[in-house]
């Protein structure tokens, strides 16, 4: 049966869409602080632009996971391996996971924030937190599937981009790690700068798979 890599456009032009509005989103959230009291400031200091931050990275995690799902479906050599097809998995429920950390940092977080109620908002955050490490697993499933993609001869970018892709969600992966799990402040920067980098990744990517050609034989190429 004739295949074709319309999915693999249509699933590249999300995952553009997506990665598009993720950058502003995490450059205007800057580096988490170390401590929750600075945190609680530095949010009710800006509350107006952390909400517009949150629900943007909503919107955006959303459409990660969208295209995750339309990438599934789409039976080209980006979902044949065992580790490239959990990796899609993977990237779309750590998308929902954060999403929902989003949307309550928009929403309650600020507002304990900006009301002064610390034990409601270290009550919250601590939810939001363990939630948003679903963006450390994002990164990990972004660094497998670009890891793949360096190996393949069907690529869509460059091999030296797609171990860029690799090296940087891997970073953001360990400065996550670092920096909420262990507590290492530095941490904390390596994950922004690391984020950043990786969605301008998978903005170049998805933009890559939006040009791909239609194939007519039976085997997809991207």
């Amino acid at each position: 049966m004739p295949h074709t890599n319309a999915p693999v456009r249509v699933a590249g032009t999300w995952l553009a869409i997506a990665s598009s509005m993720l950058i502003p989103a995490v450059i205007l959230h800057g580096p988490l602080a170390a401590d929750m009291g600075d945190q609680m400031q530095m949010i009710s200091g800006g509350a107006t632009q952390w909400t517009v931050v949150h629900w943007l990275s909503a919107a955006a995690l959303s459409l990660y996971a969208v295209a995750g799902l339309i990438m599934l479906s789409s039976a080209s050599h980006l979902t044949r391996g065992w580790w490239t097809m959990t990796a899609w998995a993977v990237l779309i429920v750590s998308a929902l996971w954060t999403m929902t950390t989003a949307v309550v940092e928009a929403t309650v977080i600020t507002r304990a924030a900006v009301s002064g109620a610390r034990e409601m908002f270290e009550a919250w955050w601590a939810f939001a937190e363990g939630k948003a490490s679903g963006i450390a697993f994002l990164s990990l499933a972004v660094a497998v599937i670009a890891g793949n993609e360096a190996r393949s001869p069907e690529r869509a970018v460059p091999a030296w981009s797609a171990w860029i892709g690799m090296a940087t969600g891997i970073a953001a992966f360990t400065g996550w790690a670092l920096g909420r799990w262990l507590g290492v402040e530095l941490g904390n920067f390596l994950w922004f700068v690391s984020l950043v980098l990786t969605s301008v990744w998978t903005l170049w990517f998805g933009l890559a798979l939006m040009r791909s050609r239609v194939n007519a034989d039976t085997a997809t190429r991207v």
